[in-house]
């Protein structure tokens, strides 16, 4: 996940964010919830992770939601929060929390989605907003 502040010729805005995860077998024969301080940027500009596992299996997948609190505004840095879930190996499902700002009183108009290997093979990605 990164962020423009010009139409998309750089994602490069700087962020500050925190994450955590939950994970759970399928047969239930292991869990975890745990802070995430790989995920951690302070400052920075690169690329914020914001889903953990997603597999390349037919019948894995990654879904989540996002939401940016204010994005067009020119007064005041922006906060965003991210909720979301993969299925890795076909028997782990990762749930992953990040919260954070954008360090910009400039307009976020643009928003960017890659993966940190390969590529996102098919989906939706469906951006609704309030006037």
């Amino acid at each position: 996940l990164n962020f423009s502040t010009d139409s998309g010729s750089n994602y490069n805005v700087t962020k500050t964010t925190t994450a955590f995860n939950s994970q759970h077998k399928e047969d239930g024969s292991a869990s975890n919830l745990g802070y995430e301080t790989g995920f951690d940027l302070a400052q920075s500009t690169s690329s914020q992770p914001i889903i953990l596992g997603i597999g390349d299996g037919a019948d894995e997948n990654g879904n989540g939601i996002m939401s940016i609190f204010s994005p067009s505004s020119t007064t005041h840095v922006k906060h965003f929060i991210s909720n979301a879930q993969a299925n890795y190996s076909s028997v782990w499902s990762f749930n992953t929390y990040v919260a954070g700002y954008i360090n910009s009183t400039s307009a976020v108009d643009a928003v960017q989605f890659s993966m940190s290997t390969g590529n996102i093979d098919a989906g939706d990605i469906c951006l609704y907003g309030i006037a």
